[in-house]
């Protein structure tokens, strides 16, 4: 059930690797899912629980996970060695993970942690470095997955490229059903049905779809509600296959766009162009960002734009499909080749009720990117 080859997994290995040796790290712990799967194809939603990946400087690897996951990480990964710690009252995982981490020769070795990540609690955490502290040298090791898995293989890119065509064919199912009288509901239902229909998966964090003056919203809440004869609809979702994302977003307007509506999808629009041409290198995250910013400050529009206007996509786990790296001021994260990015351009305007949105998935190159969407950025409209 592994989507990569063996010579691609060993590709990853050996990356991560040289990055431990760089950081002279002897082991390192991944409790973050996304890294798991990165490097072993490990699939699971089990990372609700206590697991955790120990991976020693020579590629050693031992998955301490719960019983439920046995099977899992035998079917869905290449792990060879699998401990299980016992469901119980008052049962400590930490102690499993240092009696692992003894067995392999770690006492006193100088060990990287991931603890910025939704499979690590602030709960365990505390267990983890509690059991730990007195073992070996603990240090700070969140980004070094993340960083390594910024650029993409040609593997990986051929299947965010089939998520973006997933996502294009599911926004072309849904746009005949936009018009008034419409539920929201079945709007849902033909986004996400199409994808799984294609073979795609559900999507890291729920699709955003919001109507009427929740179209100002930027996230997804419960509850549905019934398309007017003048309305506005935004949309954000995403194309899914294997777990790696390609996001799309779109404001959808029912009747005739209000001169509004025209004035801020020109400034969308212009925002986009503006960090289509920023997303090159040479050029860093922050720079993408100051291009979005500058646009939003000529169409007067600084009070309704957000601090962020995208991030790096690949392939990840609840509850966001967001890798760590974003369009803020002030990032330097360099811009590369091989890179899939998420650009967005949100504008909520909560004095007129008026919202808009436009954004898509790019791979970048050794010039200008690669829009991974055949979606038009036109402004859309039922009348």
């Amino acid at each position: 059930m592994l989507h990569f080859s063996p010579d691609e997994f060993a590709n990853r290995r050996a990356r991560l690797q040289a990055e431990m040796a760089e950081r002279k790290l002897d082991a390192l712990l991944l409790f973050a899912q996304d890294s798991m799967y990165w490097l072993t194809g490990y699939d699971t939603f089990g990372f609700c629980f206590f697991q955790c990946l120990v991976v020693k400087a020579d590629g050693e690897m031992r998955l301490l996970t719960r019983s439920a996951d046995l099977r899992q990480a035998r079917q869905t990964s290449n792990i060879e060695t699998i401990v299980l710690w016992r469901d119980r009252g008052g049962a400590n995982p930490a102690i499993e993970l240092r009696d692992i981490m003894d067995d392999m020769g770690l006492l006193g070795a100088r060990i990287g942690v991931e603890w910025a990540t939704h499979g690590l609690t602030a709960a365990n955490g505390r267990l983890v470095e509690e059991k730990l502290a007195s073992f070996g040298t603990l240090t700070e090791a969140s980004d070094l997955v993340p960083a390594l898995r910024l650029i993409k293989s040609d593997a990986e890119i051929v299947l965010i490229r089939h998520a973006a065509r997933m996502g294009d064919d599911a926004f072309e199912e849904m746009l005949p059903l936009v018009r008034e009288g419409a539920d929201e509901s079945a709007l849902l239902h033909a986004l996400q049905g199409s994808i799984l229909r294609a073979g795609g998966d559900y999507p890291a964090n729920p699709f955003v779809l919001g109507s009427g003056e929740d179209a100002l919203l930027c996230r997804y809440r419960s509850g549905r509600r019934t398309l007017s004869a003048q309305d506005q609809l935004t949309v954000e979702w995403s194309g899914v296959r294997a777990h790696y994302h390609a996001p799309a977003m779109r404001t959808v307007i029912v009747g005739r766009p209000l001169i509004r509506h025209e004035e801020l999808w020109a400034a969308a629009r212009d925002g986009l162009s503006a960090v289509e041409d920023a997303m090159r290198p040479g050029q860093s995250f922050g720079d993408v960002f100051d291009a979005h910013a500058r646009v939003m400050e000529e169409h007067d529009l600084v009070r309704h734009r957000l601090s962020a206007c995208g991030y790096s996509v690949g392939a990840r786990f609840a509850p966001s499909w967001m890798e760590p790296q974003m369009f803020v001021a002030g990032n330097a994260e360099p811009i590369r080749p091989g890179m899939t990015l998420f650009a967005h351009m949100i504008i909520m305007e909560p004095d007129s009720g008026t919202a808009m949105s436009l954004g898509q998935t790019y791979l970048t190159t050794d010039g200008a990117p690669e829009t991974l969407s055949r979606l038009p950025l036109d402004l859309a409209f039922t009348a």
